[in-house]
């Protein structure tokens, strides 16, 4: 039996989708190759996982013949699949899938794509509008449907051992003690400003941390963000506090780098959830976003959102343009978090 999965096109909501990509695999028996369909950066997220037979990169804004909607489509017609799952929403996957000749295709009719689809289902709404919920669990009612057992809703990452040789050289690089005694601190929001905590309130976090706990502060980053990173640790001022900004920066150096940090401090992005994976404490700092639709069911996530007449409003950037639901979200509340959470 061949199936093959389009999987979510985001960082966080990818590592929300393994507990259905577990699911999937424990139901199937070992003669079905499963193949995952994924934008190229996400690669990494997956590494080291053994859920997929085989990984395919598809991105439609690519400049890359191989990438595009039409190489996909193909390539399933020559694949010959007995079932598409769509994790995805948009209507592009569910046509790619229909254009594919996929003899089943499953997912929730949304985005007019309903008659694309052989098997549909519809999220839970009220006037109208779609109760937010977990897209852990959303991704979760998909592997029911298909029949799976219950599923713990708990996420599950994994390491290479090149990941952990380039964690490796940056633990030695910067003199960082051992996991246990840093911290990791994720200012990231690929989504958009409207999630951003203030770097100057990063700064005098990580100077608190290292300064009254004594741990190493390490500020993790990704490309695009190399110069918040840099800028967050300049303004500590403090000699333990550092950042990822001068590295080779990947998905799998970060996944290495929580994996053996003592817990994470963080906006609500993709890197919130590796920390969860692997067991870490978090204290997620939501903004703009309903908490809802990133509840990880993990019990050692601390998610601080303070209310304001304006929010949650699921904008990338302030509407309004004061971003008070960051603003206001202050250093002393989230440093009580810190403290209670490493005490504990």
């Amino acid at each position: 039996m061949n199936i093959c999965v389009f999987l979510p096109n985001w960082v966080g909501d990818l590592t929300m989708a393994t507990p259905t990509l577990r699911a999937l695999r424990r139901r199937l028996d070992g003669r079905t190759r499963i193949v995952g369909i994924m934008k190229p950066y996400l690669a990494d997220v997956l590494a080291g996982t053994p859920w997929l037979d085989e990984a395919w990169f598809f991105d439609r804004r690519s400049e890359s013949p191989e990438l595009r909607p039409s190489a996909l489509a193909r390539r399933l017609r020559l694949g010959r699949f007995d079932l598409c799952v769509l994790l995805t929403n948009d209507f592009l996957s569910a046509l790619i899938a229909w254009l594919g000749r996929s003899a089943e295709r499953i997912g929730y009719a949304r985005y007019r794509r309903g008659p694309l689809l052989t098997r549909k289902l519809h999220p839970l709404r009220s006037r109208g509008r779609i109760v937010p919920s977990s897209t852990l669990d959303y991704y979760l009612q998909i592997a029911y449907a298909l029949g799976c057992p219950p599923e713990p809703p708990v996420m599950e990452i994994a390491t290479t051992a090149d990941e952990e040789r380039r964690a490796d050289r940056v633990w030695t690089s910067l003199g960082l003690r051992p996991g246990p005694e840093v911290v990791a601190l994720n200012s990231s929001g690929a989504y958009g400003r409207a999630k951003l905590w203030p770097d100057e309130y990063f700064s005098e976090l990580a100077r608190r941390i290292s300064g009254e706990l004594g741990y190493d502060s390490l500020v993790i980053c990704g490309p695009r963000e190399r110069e918040r990173a840099s800028r967050i640790a300049s303004r500590a001022d403090h000699a333990r506090v550092m950042s990822l900004a001068g590295y080779d920066l990947s998905l799998g150096l970060t996944k290495a780098c929580l994996k053996r940090c003592r817990m994470l401090v963080t906006t609500d992005s993709g890197p919130r959830h590796f920390a969860a994976a692997f067991g870490k404490p978090v204290v997620t700092l939501f903004g703009p976003t309903h908490q809802e639709w990133s509840n990880t069911h993990y019990e050692r996530d601390r998610g601080l959102q303070v209310a304001v007449d304006c929010g949650p409003c699921q904008e990338r950037e302030c509407p309004l343009g004061h971003h008070r639901c960051m603003r206001d979200l202050s250093v002393d509340m989230v440093w009580a978090e810190v403290r209670r959470l490493i005490e504990r």
